[in-house]
């Protein structure tokens, strides 16, 4: 059996990490959990699927509003364990946050994925997601991890 659940305490946030890895691998082991509850006092909210005890699927995400979309869901991360793909759970979690989104009364959901994920691509598109823009960026720091906020 399958769930999704959001998380928040620090033991289930910490089960997410071998699966969040994947993802974002720069991310250490140690650094993860402080990383998440401070993106949690700016809304982020993270949830998962557990097939049994194991989290099979994470995703992290967080309500905004602005000019351009209006109020939005926004997809940070969103990864299925390497061993679990094309198993369902992708588009078992895309599907919940899209009724999350809905629920909270969003009128869009947005996310960024990286040029080389051709994959996942197709993925989203199979999903109903559509290509609606570039993002650009410019690194500030020298080992390119991002904006020192």
């Amino acid at each position: 059996m399958t769930t999704i659940l959001t998380v928040t305490s620090d033991p289930d946030i910490q089960q997410c990490y071998p699966v969040m890895s994947q993802l974002r691998p720069h991310i250490a082991p140690e650094d993860f959990l402080p990383r998440i509850k401070a993106q949690m006092a700016d809304g982020y909210m993270l949830s998962c699927i557990k097939k049994g005890d194991l989290v099979v699927a994470v995703a992290g995400f967080r309500i905004g509003r602005n000019l351009a979309w209006g109020k939005h869901l926004y997809v940070d991360d969103l990864v299925t364990d390497s061993q679990n793909r094309s198993s369902g759970y992708g588009r078992k979690m895309i599907d919940w946050i899209i009724l999350f989104a809905k629920e909270k009364g969003c009128e869009q959901l947005h996310l960024d994925s990286g040029i080389q994920r051709t994959e996942t691509h197709k993925f989203y598109k199979r999903e109903g997601l559509e290509l609606a823009s570039y993002h650009f960026l410019k690194n500030f720091l020298l080992n390119g991890t991002g904006c020192a906020i």
